[in-house]
């Protein structure tokens, strides 16, 4: 979906990140509005995990999954198979240019994708457009700098100045969860309702995943994020070795914790 250089491209450590999500853990403000029946377009669908529970929430409803990366929707397409989830479909596309007729879906859903475009007020316009008058879209992204942890870790306190740097080079907005009630009120929804949630990483399981993910994320060859720090300017090399470094010190640690803080809109009207 995105319009700009993605932050974290679609490299696998990303993807993996995306398998992850579920309706549970993803969208749980989002759950008590689903009827069977409903039909719902999941924008920026990734590998489809999140999607898929959506549309068994639906069923006999339909749900229809679009991302911006053919190699992505094909991984979603093989889940949605190895599932057995017969009432989802998935497809490429243009968050600005959706190809659907106006009052299309019932609920229109949008995870972690605003944050990575130019423009998300005109973004928001078009889910509103295809969205039916009843209808609600929902969108929910995370806010970097609203983003904590223990213990103190000097490189990951670079990573996020990092990061921001990288994101504002790409004309996007790091911490659009903030944001995202204003930028729904500029589409012209009628009415906002905002909530918020997090995701907590602190058993050593959950450490060593989401520090081993964002090892991989500063790091890796296949890295959006380290290529455009590099690209841009921002780091070399050798940092953002030593960044990856302080993602697995934080995981180590007994005492570690880090939260993900998340701002949820229900728009409607």
């Amino acid at each position: 979906m995105p319009d700009t250089p993605y932050t974290h491209g679609h490299a696998e450590s990303v993807l993996r990140s995306h398998r992850w999500r579920t309706a549970t853990n993803s969208a749980a403000y989002l759950l008590p509005h689903l009827q069977p029946g409903h039909e719902l377009l999941d924008i920026g669908c990734g590998p489809g995990t999140l999607t898929c529970d959506l549309a068994d929430r639906v069923a006999p409803g339909t749900v229809v999954g679009m991302d911006s990366a053919a190699e992505v929707v094909a991984a979603a397409t093989a889940e949605a198979a190895e599932r057995g989830t017969t009432n989802v479909t998935f497809d490429t596309g243009d968050v600005y240019a959706l190809p659907f007729a106006d009052d299309r879906f019932d609920i229109v859903h949008a995870h972690q994708v605003l944050q990575h475009l130019t423009d998300p007020v005109t973004a928001l316009r078009e889910l509103r457009r295809v969205v039916r008058p009843d209808g609600i879209v929902a969108v929910r992204d995370s806010d970097y700098a609203a983003m904590t942890w223990a213990p103190d870790e000097p490189r990951l306190e670079r990573w996020l100045d990092l990061y921001h740097q990288v994101t504002e080079r790409n004309g996007a907005e790091a911490d659009a969860g903030r944001y995202l009630k204003g930028w729904a009120r500029a589409a012209g929804f009628a009415e906002v309702e905002v909530g918020s949630s997090t995701w907590t990483f602190a058993s050593t399981e959950d450490r060593a995943w989401w520090g081993a993910l964002w090892a991989d994320r500063v790091e890796g060859a296949d890295s959006a994020l380290a290529r455009q720090a590099i690209e841009y300017g921002l780091a070399t090399a050798g940092e953002l070795t030593e960044l990856a470094a302080g993602w697995r010190s934080w995981a180590d640690a007994d005492d570690g914790v880090f939260a993900v803080v998340h701002f949820e809109v229900l728009a409607r009207g």
